[in-house]
């Protein structure tokens, strides 16, 4: 089980925040209530879509490699 005060633990969460956000941006309904604001809280979550819509071949390199790490080295 990876630690969220880990640094590989924090790259997972932030991994999946991303992710998350992404697929949420695809949703209609659900970016219309989470994805409206551009500040604060619900600005991070903007943001977090942002990058993964932008850069989704690193995020999905990024989580092959992560899975992978997990695999073998935990």
């Amino acid at each position: 089980m990876t630690n969220a005060y880990s640094f590989d633990g924090i790259i997972v969460l932030a991994l999946l925040l991303i992710c998350t956000c992404a697929y949420i941006r695809r949703v209609p309904k659900l970016k219309s209530i989470l994805l409206s604001e551009k500040k604060g809280v619900f600005g991070v979550l903007y943001k977090a879509a942002v990058v993964g819509v932008r850069l989704h071949w690193a995020v999905s390199i990024s989580c092959a490699v992560m899975g992978i790490y997990i695999l073998i080295l935990k």
